[in-house]
């Protein structure tokens, strides 16, 4: 098993369906609140939240593959945003599907660079977590889904109110989802989840709080998790976090490293605002 068996596309597929999955399944009144809306469109996933309090959970992802992303598509996309009324979202195209007309693509739609992330994975054999932690690991049910989201959230710096936190603590029920905690005694204060996607285990929302950071609880996290992920019959296990600054460092990214994936790439993000878009 080399890393050659991978493809962008199924590494890319694994964010689509697990933000896909996030937004689609809140509960009605949360979807209404937040204003949350999903497509398909040219093999990728668009999701929507016009009323996201962080603007964050608009994003579209997973296109190149299935068909080229090409102006047309880049219309498609904006079109579906406009029509929701959404004020921005993240365009997330790996660079292997990015056409040579890129620069002239976005241009047209006012699309400009933003935040770079990269992309990581390995083989599920390779994955060998290492250290460990004082604190308690452990799946999530149902009786923690609420607390459990809330604590995600906060360790994000991201709103519990609003629906955010019901729409987290739905995705506890997803068959796909393994959502994981770290108990300090009775109090839950890390989380982070597994998607299952055919053979890939895609890590994610993977937070602490601060007041229980840098005593191992991600590391003990993606260790539960690698193991969920061999467990479901994964071959792949594959994540994304922020590209650090030159001279700084993302702990996230030296965790997963330290846990034996790889970059596969880096990927630059891409921010479509309404009010900079000249095709409006």
């Amino acid at each position: 098993m080399t890393n050659t068996e991978l493809t962008d596309a199924l590494t890319e597929a694994a964010e689509a369906e697990f933000m896909h999955a996030y937004l689609t399944g809140a509960p009605a009144a949360a979807r209404e609140r937040l204003g949350i809306a999903a497509a398909r469109i040219g093999g990728g996933v668009v999701v929507s939240m016009r009323d996201d309090p962080v603007n964050y959970w608009s994003k579209a992802l997973g296109f190149g593959f299935t068909e080229p992303v090409t102006r047309e598509l880049v219309g498609e996309i904006v079109a579906f945003y406009r029509a929701e009324g959404t004020r921005e979202a993240v365009l997330q195209i790996a660079p292997s599907a990015l056409p040579a007309d890129w620069d002239d693509i976005r241009a047209a739609y006012g699309i400009e660079p933003t935040t770079r992330w990269v992309k990581l994975a390995a083989p599920i054999g390779q994955v060998r977590p290492a250290g460990g932690t004082r604190l308690r690991v452990g799946p999530v049910g149902a009786s923690d889904a609420a607390e459990w989201a809330e604590v995600v959230l906060r360790g994000f710096g991201m709103p519990t109110e609003g629906g955010l936190a019901d729409m987290l603590a739905a995705s506890v029920d997803d068959p796909r989802c393994h959502p994981y905690g770290v108990w300090d005694g009775p109090d839950l204060v890390a989380g982070a989840n597994l998607f299952v996607h055919g053979p890939t285990g895609a890590l994610n929302a993977g937070a602490t709080l601060p007041s229980h950071r840098r005593l191992g609880a991600q590391s003990a996290l993606i260790a539960a998790r690698a193991e969920a992920a061999r467990a479901a019959g994964c071959r792949w296990l594959v994540a994304e976090t922020g590209k650090p600054a030159d001279g700084a460092v993302n702990q996230s990214l030296v965790n997963l490293e330290r846990a034996g994936l790889s970059v596969r790439y880096a990927r630059q993000n891409w921010r479509w605002r309404a009010e900079a878009d000249p095709a409006a």
